[in-house]
């Protein structure tokens, strides 16, 4: 498939979701509708589309490519297992918490319970680690599109990510959370249907059945799902367990962007029906990636493909786009394409929504703006919009950079680094939302809680950065996170005092 023809795909997949926007927005475009779509979604809708914003570009690349490694094989299927329990949590005891407070911004709990310096410094970390992560997110899909089809028109890499994120602005803007959950649901149809077709040309083009692809999956030398052997490694069993639960609490429980999109369900029945079905769909779809994986080295192996390099180094995560593009028909490859980019452009722009949503709310405070005069409400609210726009415009400036300033460092796994920058960003908002639901006698001195949040995650770095010589040969994984909480947790409990009971929740 040439670069054009690729290109012309992507234009007309984007301006089918530019249409929905206009469609969505048409009647309304104002604050209500952008941070809580009016509080009217349809669940079934949340939870399907909430697929393509959990699941990502990373998902849909990294992970099949690291199931050629043979010392993780389907090892992220234990993670899966721990997000699912961590999903149940978040459904039973935070969202329950959100919806009796009436929040728009989940940080609004910490403001009431701990004081406005630690509201501020929880919201600061979400726009920290959100930016981070989403940005990384969105490189893994730019790296690819400017490998495969735009370094072949001579376009740059910048201008690449420029375009990318000017069409995620140009159908979120205006009607943000609204327009969202009708594009994500869109976006996570052809997702999933991707995954799906992707299985069946790869077993097709090996001769394969459905039943026989599973036998040849189960059969290979990629397929090994639990470890038990060495606790001291990352793989080990209960270490990805307990990773995969406090990962999902700390970036889903206590994360502004996919708790909005719950948050925009009528009422907590219909937002805990969304979790328990986006948590069924969400491990299935996971088993799906990891045999798409083994299929693909299979298909490697037995057509002698080799996994591409850059700079000299093997890179796992483009073993799927160049056998789809390169070595598949004209029709998996317009359906690999429609898969990765729905995956990666519905987590973007839910994220630029959340983090315009979290800046306007926990330090605009555009919720708590209301003029008893109905005529200076309406000239407010216009006002309002328009400082929203530019905020809009401000983080998708910034996630350019981000993600400019990453293509030039980056020599690691991009599954690997968003999971490592989760666990330094993410980890402080544990300990914090930890020691609010569980200290209830207790609150903190306001102005010391960000000097906890900012030594939890050095203290950290430094234990990982020489882990040989304080833990021997313990390979710290994905529970890193719980370390940083539990840091953060003592830490608040060294500056805490009685609480008041205009505090305690």
């Amino acid at each position: 498939m040439s670069p054009i023809a690729i290109l012309s795909l992507i234009t007309i997949y984007f301006g089918l979701l530019i249409f929905i926007s206009r469609i969505v927005s048409r009647k309304s475009s104002d604050n209500d509708t952008f941070f809580k779509a009016n509080k009217n979604s349809k669940w079934y809708l949340v939870a399907f589309g909430m697929i393509g914003t959990a699941i990502s570009g990373i998902t849909f690349i990294s992970v099949p490519g690291e199931v050629g490694n043979p010392d993780l094989q389907f090892k992220y299927f234990q993670f899966v297992l721990g997000c699912a329990i961590g999903f149940i949590i978040v459904s039973k005891v935070l969202l329950p918490l959100y919806y009796r407070m009436n929040l728009t911004s989940i940080y609004g709990y910490i403001e009431q319970r701990l004081g406005i310096v630690s509201y501020k410094t929880a919201a600061t970390i979400f726009l920290i680690g959100r930016t981070i992560g989403s940005a990384f997110r969105l490189y893994l899909v730019v790296f690819v599109l400017q490998k495969y089809v735009f370094d072949e028109l001579n376009v740059p890499f910048a201008m690449t990510v420029m375009v990318s994120l000017g069409l995620i602005f140009a159908y979120t803007y205006r009607g943000g959370l609204k327009t969202i959950i009708i594009t994500d649901t869109l976006q996570t149809f052809f997702l999933i249907s991707s995954v799906f077709l992707t299985l069946y040309f790869i077993c097709k083009s090996l001769n394969f059945d459905m039943l026989q692809a599973f036998e040849q999956v189960k059969n290979s030398n990629y397929s090994k799902v639990f470890f038990f052997e060495d606790y001291l490694k990352g793989t080990y069993f209960w270490k990805q367990i307990l990773g995969g639960i406090f990962v999902t609490i700390a970036t889903v429980g206590l994360d502004q962007d996919l708790m909005q999109k719950n948050l925009s369900c009528k009422n907590i029945g219909e937002a805990q029906k969304n979790m328990y079905t986006f948590t069924g769909i969400f491990i299935l779809i996971n088993i799906f990636f990891l045999s798409v994986g083994a299929l693909l080295y299979i298909y490697a192996e037995n057509n002698g493909i080799a996994i591409p390099q850059v700079n000299g180094v093997a890179r796992t995560d483009l073993l799927f786009p160049e056998i789809a593009i390169h070595h598949l028909s004209i029709i998996p490859t317009i359906v690999f394409l429609l898969g990765l980019t729905a995956a990666t452009f519905a987590t973007t722009d839910s994220a630029l929504t959340a983090l315009t949503t979290s800046f306007c709310v926990d330090f605009l405070g555009m919720d708590k703006k209301q003029s008893a005069d109905n005529i200076q409400q309406i000239t407010d609210g216009k006002k309002l919009v328009r400082t929203r726009h530019f905020v809009h415009v401000g983080f998708s400036i910034l996630m350019f950079l981000v993600i400019i300033v990453f293509n030039s460092i980056n020599d690691d796994s991009v599954v690997k680094m968003v999971f490592k920058i989760a666990t330094y960003t993410y980890g402080p908002l544990l300990g914090l939302f930890g020691f609010g639901l569980f200290m209830k006698s207790k609150t903190v001195h306001d102005k010391l809680v960000p000097i906890v949040c900012l030594v939890s995650p050095a203290i950290c770095f430094l234990i990982t950065q020489n882990s040989e010589l304080l833990l021997g040969k313990y390979v710290i994984d994905n529970e890193l996170i719980i370390v940083n909480g539990l840091i953060t947790f003592l830490g608040l409990l060294l500056i805490s005092k009685p609480a008041t009971s205009e505090t305690r929740f």
